[in-house]
């Protein structure tokens, strides 16, 4: 039996770096949460090597529900949240996000692992180049269906892969001449669709897994969740201060790099 006070106590360390960087940087825990909490519940023989990574992500999704709801909620007191085209936005995200809920746990372990490693390379070297400050070109906003279905597939994708969909979303809508802080600030209320949607996807394939251990909702494991939650929802806005004193494009060039070797060792491990 392992060290359940351990363990939380790990999350909730956890919760600090993934609350902090979430500030400091507007992204998603799920690219730091879902490496670092397979490794932690192998480590702590929680589950079975096959079930680990589809565990990380839904428990990741489950405390992005927490942190995108504070993001949002300040975002619509800023007037940052373009209503407008908001619905069709997260009706989009919403249907891809369930979808993949029951996809990951059909899809095979290192195929996950490959998709998961793309994924951060891709949002890395988007990192990258918004650090540049280039401006974008600007292009129409598509039909409210062409933009939902554009945003289904970046809400399957988020889902897929445990992230709250920032790094997705906000560059799409960015490309189609949306002001980068409507964009955020609708990409913030994506995030709770996205994890909400997704986190039902994956508890209700995990019910149909008899192997899991008390303490599972599903594929969520809540006392990873718990310990990740109680943390990173008062690390946050300490992040979001650190903007102001620290170089925050230096910063996100260094942890592009660091995505990047996760990613390696996530494939290869």
């Amino acid at each position: 039996m392992y060290d359940l006070g351990l363990l939380v106590a790990s999350c909730a360390l956890l919760g600090c770096v993934v609350g902090f960087l979430a500030g400091l940087l507007g992204i998603g825990g799920g690219l730091i949460i879902v490496p670092v909490l397979s490794a932690l519940l192998l480590a702590f023989n929680v589950t079975a090597v096959e079930n680990v990574l589809v565990i990380a992500i839904a428990t990741s999704l489950a405390s992005i529900l927490f942190t995108s709801t504070s993001s949002a909620l300040a975002h619509h007191k800023n007037d940052n949240v373009p209503w407008v085209i908001a619905p069709w936005v997260m009706s989009g995200v919403a249907i891809g996000a369930l979808i993949s809920g029951f996809a990951a746990s059909l899809i095979p372990e290192q195929i996950l692992r490959t998709v998961f490693a793309v994924s951060v390379v891709f949002i890395a070297l988007r990192m990258v180049l918004s650090a540049r400050n280039k401006p974008l070109s600007e292009k129409p906003l598509p039909s409210g269906p062409i933009l939902g279905s554009l945003c289904a597939i970046m809400g399957a994708l988020s889902g897929l892969i445990g992230i709250g969909g920032g790094a997705l979303i906000v560059p799409l809508l960015h490309y189609f001449s949306v002001d980068i802080k409507k964009a955020i600030g609708c990409a913030a209320a994506c995030g709770i669709v996205i994890a909400f949607f997704g986190s039902i996807g994956y508890i209700s394939a995990g019910w149909q897994v008899t192997d899991l251990e008390h303490g599972f909702a599903g594929f969520v494991y809540l006392p990873a969740l718990f310990g990740i939650v109680i943390t990173s929802w008062f690390i946050a806005p300490i992040g979001a201060k650190a903007t102001h004193y620290l170089p925050v494009n230096t910063i996100k060039k260094v942890f592009a790099v660091l995505l990047v070797i996760i990613a390696i060792k996530m494939v290869f491990s």
